[in-house]
C-alpha cells in the first residue's frame, strides 16, 4: 500500500523550508519533492536537474530529520548578447523532511537517476500504527 502526501497544510509537517515560510525568506531554488510512504518506508525524490551528486549534494540525518541540501551552479557562458529569458534557478537549496522517530543513517539510501535524487528511509514507518481513542460525552 501506497500513501502519496500532497502539498496541504498538513504536509508541511514533514517538508519544511525552515525560516522560509515564516519570515517569508525568498530562497533562489527549491527543488520540487514528492515525499510519500511506501509500507514502512519514506521516500523522498527531489527533481535535481543539471546536478552533479557526488559534488553539488548532501544528504544527512540530524536526529529526526532528513536533510538534503546543495547546489545548482550556473554552468552558461555570459558571452551572450541581447537580452535573455531565464526561468532556471541557479543557487543553493536545503530541505527539510521530518521523520516520526529516529532512525540510523547508516540505512537511508539515497540515488539519482536522470535528474531525480530518491532517499529512501527504510522502516521509518514501523511500529507507528495509529491508536484510536474512544471519545465519551458528558451524561
Amino acid at each position: 500500500m501506497t500513501t502519496v502526501l500532497t502539498r496541504s497544510p498538513f504536509a508541511s509537517t514533514w517538508l519544511r523550508e525552515p525560516w522560509s515560510q515564516q519570515l517569508g525568506v525568498s530562497e533562489g531554488v527549491v527543488p520540487a519533492a514528492d515525499v510519500y510512504r511506501e509500507g514502512e518506508d519514506l521516500v523522498a525524490r527531489l527533481d535535481l536537474p543539471g546536478v552533479n551528486p557526488a559534488d553539488d549534494i548532501t544528504v544527512e540525518v540530524e536526529g529526526r530529520k532528513l536533510v538534503i541540501r546543495g547546489e545548482r551552479k550556473d554552468q552558461r557562458s555570459e558571452e551572450s548578447e541581447g537580452r535573455r529569458i531565464s526561468e532556471v534557478r541557479f543557487g543553493s537549496f536545503r530541505r527539510v523532511v521530518t521523520l516520526p522517530k529516529s532512525v540510523d543513517g547508516d540505512v537511508v539510501t539515497a540515488s539519482y537517476d536522470a535528474g531525480v535524487l530518491t532517499v529512501t528511509v527504510p522502516g521509518v514507518f514501523a511500529g507507528t500504527t495509529p491508536q484510536r481513542i474512544e471519545v465519551t460525552t458528558a451524561a
